[in-house]
């Protein structure tokens, strides 16, 4: 317990990992996005890692950006033996990663260095990937390009969501980070230089990413809508507004792209290459329903 650990993550993601740290190491900071308006309304809302820390009795900063001054002479103040970091949301700069004495350390939700960068989970299930994982790394001045310690991967399976690959990947990305310090800190384990060959990028998410193009193939709309679950969300324009889409599968038959059709009870669509059975829907402004009950009430589906 005696080597001081700074925190540094903001969304639901790194909860596991701060969690987990402050039951074996002194945590003694937090650094986290600032609030920001969300919603209708527009309120201030913290970041979920704010509100863990709080909970565990933390101190925190939200810097709009770590190399501010004030910034940088709280960190120095931690005097920090060790930075974890777990999707923060900020490149950090040489003199952080400098700061302390064994230097920074990234939970990246992806087998390094394939897809490298800020949605690495949707990026896995788009490309159609059969495993996925995590990555324990030292970080360095390139986007998740630093030597690595440990790694652990995962099957993706058929039904998996962003989300559901979310929620393993934190616990399995907190438990690898616990693992593998120890023997790291105590100079039993180097890190060992990312493979040159396979690097791949997954950019930060858009809202446009998640709109159905059915010029393509009906089995990619399929994983693109489970890439996008649950954020942004798959949708396309119907009735003059987005009707969001949570589930879908590929039905058997073909159509014209775009054709809107019934299958099984359920809406469907014509693709680039088969039809897209729309299992779960969300016009606007309602909850989500089943495709059923969507056609019980969209009376003009088929015009």
């Amino acid at each position: 317990m005696s080597n001081r650990v700074v925190f540094m993550g903001s969304p639901d993601f790194s909860l596991s990992t701060l969690r987990l740290l402050a039951q074996h190491y002194q945590v003694v900071g937090v650094v986290t996005q600032p609030d920001r308006a969300s919603g209708r309304g527009r309120e201030l809302k913290a970041p979920p890692v704010k509100l863990l820390a709080q909970e565990l009795n933390i101190p925190i900063i939200q810097p709009e950006k770590l190399r501010n001054p004030e910034a940088m002479q709280q960190l120095q103040a931690w005097a920090p033996d060790l930075i974890v970091v777990a999707a923060f949301g900020q490149i950090l700069k040489k003199d952080v990663l400098e700061l302390p004495k064994y230097g920074c350390i990234n939970v990246h939700a992806s087998l390094l260095p394939r897809w490298r960068g800020a949605a690495p989970i949707n990026a896995a299930v788009l490309a159609g990937d059969e495993e996925t994982g995590v990555t324990i790394m030292k970080m360095d001045v390139g986007l998740d390009t630093g030597p690595m310690l440990a790694m652990k991967s995962i099957r993706i399976k058929p039904d998996d969501t962003a989300g559901s690959l979310f929620d393993v990947l934190a616990t399995l990305g907190a438990d690898l980070l616990i693992e593998t310090l120890p023997a790291y800190m105590d100079g039993k384990l180097s890190p060992q230089p990312q493979p040159e060959e396979g690097a791949t990028y997954a950019p930060m998410l858009k809202k446009e990413d998640g709109l159905l193009d059915y010029n393509q193939p009906a089995v990619d709309l399929a994983r693109r809508v489970r890439a996008m679950n649950p954020w942004p969300g798959a949708w396309f324009e119907w009735n003059g507004a987005p009707l969001k889409v949570h589930k879908a599968h590929v039905g058997q038959g073909k159509a014209e792209a775009g054709k809107r059709l019934v299958e099984q009870n359920q809406p469907a669509v014509g693709t680039g290459s088969g039809i897209l059975i729309l299992d779960e829907v969300q016009p606007p402004g309602k909850k989500p329903m089943n495709g059923k009950s969507f056609l019980a009430g969209a009376r003009n589906w088929l015009e």
